[in-house]
């Protein structure tokens, strides 16, 4: 939207820390007190303490390692202001970029003078005070309102999902990694590398962080190797190209009118323009979409995106992918035409700079921030919710957009027309995609399995260790994708008896 210059949205300060002093009981931090340390560091950073005055509004990521029920309230108390609007987003990752983006219609539409959004996690002090047998509530851990946190059956995903046993992000990224790999030619080894190559390089940014949780370079050998201590999760993503969640980190992001960054006497080298972007959503039903080698939804968001704000994708001179596993970086990579051997991080992804659940977006925003007062150019953050299900990206820039505020937090449906699920199905079928996930001895357990019947329906389950000690013959023996081999099948209540794999 076409805006005043005066209600144009600006970054002015940014927060994130990590705490490393979970251990011993006495030395775990809360969640609460983790965002209010990356709070003042944002205030700080902003260089004007009058703006702290000035805030109305408080917009949190949802914290997964300890529950609070309104967690801008406890915020705001601390921090003596009276917010006149306030939310706590549900689980995922995408948040970050959405409730940025929505703070950014709020102050171009002038419902909003200054806001933080915040997010943070503190899994690694809560591991530790289990391990040491402590109850967080003895600790004295915010409990009222709030409190351990608590799950519903949604969270676990559909009832097609559930059926099939395909619940878990190891079970379901890797689902779409092997298919992207396949329709692109690469042998599993091929892909492997791919992976290992370009993780290699994030953590080579992680190593540079402060705030990294594992801030040490590791080589795509250390990466893509079976070893001891890098067992095999899935077939295609070893543990180090998993995400690392028992971390205690938080960020925090402060964002006003340019009026109210001006009057406040912030910097002009310290602010940094927030342009807008855009978000999409796919099916939630991981079984129902159409494709496993592509995310439409992904693909909505980056154009919506970039085509607001009238620029390509040579315009960024940074861009930070959620990094939850390699296929989500590396679908980004090939949405946005990034060359070989591009690095989209400025964190280093959630298995080095860790991965602080829904949070970890809103480190990349602050990471950026800083990166662009260094540096001219246009920054792109990516955010991810579900299972490449809720997609959101937002555009930073050292310069205003011409028309103020591009943005729009409001998702559109990139959904298809569901695939037809059969149940009970005996007969042929040909593998769409595969995984096979291992125990943590490092022998194959489980093969999830999803196929399509000639008739062009689906089936989908799980298959035991027999099958699953096949594919892995398959792939690792081999080096052969198991996507397009015939199968005989029968259906059982998402339990898959297979016979042959062709």
């Amino acid at each position: 939207m076409s805006i005043s210059a005066q209600r144009v949205p600006v970054i002015v300060g940014v927060g994130d820390l990590k705490f490393t002093g979970a251990g011993p009981a006495q030395s775990a931090i809360e969640p609460l007190e983790l965002v209010l340390r990356a709070v003042d560091a944002a205030i700080d950073d902003a260089g004007a303490h009058g703006l702290k005055h000035k805030l109305d509004a408080v917009h949190a990521v949802r914290t997964t390692s300890w529950n609070y029920d309104d967690l801008p309230s406890l915020l705001a108390e601390r921090l003596g202001v009276t917010l006149t609007s306030r939310s706590t987003s549900t689980i995922g990752g995408h948040h970050p970029a959405r409730l940025l983006d929505q703070v950014g219609r709020d102050i171009a539409e002038g419902l909003t003078t200054a806001a933080l959004v915040v997010g943070g996690e503190a899994q690694a002090s809560v591991r530790a005070l289990m391990k040491a047998g402590v109850d967080p509530r003895e600790s004295g851990w915010t409990t009222a309102p709030g409190g351990p946190p608590s799950f519903s059956p949604e969270d676990l995903g559909s009832a097609e999902m559930q059926r099939a046993g395909i619940l878990a992000p190891v079970q379901i990224y890797p689902l779409f990694g092997n298919a992207r790999a396949h329709s692109r030619g690469l042998t599993p080894e091929q892909a492997l590398r791919e992976s290992a190559d370009m993780y290699s390089r994030f953590s080579a940014i992680a190593a540079e962080h402060p705030v990294a949780w594992s801030p040490v370079f590791r080589t795509p050998e250390d990466i893509g190797t079976v070893t001891s201590s890098n067992r095999p999760v899935s077939d295609c993503y070893p543990l180090s190209m998993n995400a690392m969640p028992f971390v205690d980190q938080a960020a925090a992001v402060l964002i006003c009118s340019l009026a109210t960054a001006r009057e406040a006497g912030v910097a002009e080298d310290r602010m940094v323009y927030l342009w807008g972007g855009a978000g999409a959503v796919d099916n939630p039903d991981v079984l129902a979409r159409s494709v496993f080698d592509d995310a439409p939804a992904l693909r909505a968001a980056v154009q919506r995106a970039l085509s607001r704000a009238d620029v390509t994708s040579a315009n960024l001179a940074f861009v930070d992918a959620y990094s939850c596993f390699p296929i989500v970086p590396e679908l980004l990579a090939d949405e946005l035409g990034l060359a070989e051997g591009a690095t989209p991080t400025v964190l280093g992804g959630h298995s080095f700079f860790g991965g602080p659940l829904s949070s970890y977006s809103l480190h990349a925003v602050a990471e950026s921030t800083r990166l662009l007062r260094k540096n001219s150019g246009v920054a792109l953050v990516h955010a991810n919710g579900g299972y490449l299900t809720y997609q959101h990206v937002v555009l930073l820039s050292t310069t205003a957009h011409r028309d103020g505020y591009i943005g729009d937090p409001e998702p559109v449906d990139s959904s298809g027309t569901p695939v037809h699920a059969a149940h009970g199905y005996s007969g042929k079928a040909t593998i769409e995609t595969a995984t096979v996930t291992y125990d943590r001895n490092g022998l194959p357990e489980q093969a999830f399995v999803v196929a399509a019947t000639d008739d062009g329906a689906r089936v989908a389950g799980r298959a035991g260790r027999v099958f699953a000690a096949t594919l892995h013959d398959l792939v690792s023996g081999r080096n052969e994708s198991a996507v397009g081999h015939r199968i005989d099948l029968v259906d059982n209540e998402g339990n898959l008896a297979v016979d042959r794999c062709m």
